[in-house]
């Protein structure tokens, strides 16, 4: 995962010629493609732990609008099913704005950051006492602000066609309100996906 950062950090800061990937991405990017993702969720600090994330497999449906009309300046919309049996399942509803720099033929580095919404659910029932007696809690879970910060790599295939672009990322989700005690708790997301990009055009003439 290490190298993986390096790697991503380089191309934001030494991307390609930007006339030249102007010119590789004007005109071939369609906005609202269909986002589907498996999700590897972990309770852990960034980059430990790694292997735990794969016990965990969630999935995610999502799609994108560029800011700019480009495929490298987006504002993306993620609707995130966690599994996680350990502290519970949970669904993260978020938007988050990416910056993705081209770097060498059609692959392109990510980075990527906004804000969310997570309904986090308890592992299994829990108990409240009420006048001495233990009664099941009326509440299953709770809502919490979460702020997603990611990094990925990716392949940007366009075609006049639909189309598909794969990609892989990984992700903190810093999480507020967890509990009493620490008030702000760190998540990661492993995210395998790909975006597909419909002709719309030739959906809306058929």
């Amino acid at each position: 995962m290490k190298p993986l950062l390096l790697l991503v950090i380089a191309c934001l800061f030494f991307p390609k010629n930007q006339g030249l990937a102007q010119a590789e991405t004007g005109n071939n990017y369609r906005n609202f493609p269909i986002v589907f993702s498996l999700q590897f969720h972990s309770l852990a600090m960034p980059f430990k732990d790694l292997k735990s994330n794969f016990k965990n497999v969630g999935f995610g449906i999502g799609t994108e609008v560029s800011h700019n009309g480009l495929h490298n300046w987006v504002q993306q919309f993620d609707l995130i099913w966690i599994k996680n049996k350990g502290i519970g399942n949970g669904i993260l509803l978020s938007t988050q704005t990416s910056y993705r720099p081209m770097m060498v033929g059609n692959i392109f580095a990510e980075v990527k950051a906004g804000v969310g919404y997570l309904k986090s659910f308890k592992p299994s029932q829990s108990y409240q006492q009420i006048d001495g007696k233990w009664n099941e809690a009326k509440k299953n879970g709770k809502g919490m602000l979460a702020f997603p910060i990611g990094l990925g790599l990716g392949q940007h295939n366009h075609s006049e066609s639909s189309y598909i672009s794969p990609f892989f990322g990984y992700q903190m989700i810093l999480v507020t309100n967890y509990n009493q005690d620490i008030p702000i708790v760190p998540q990661t997301l492993f995210q395998i996906a790909g975006r597909i990009h419909p002709n719309y055009s030739n959906v809306i003439q058929d």
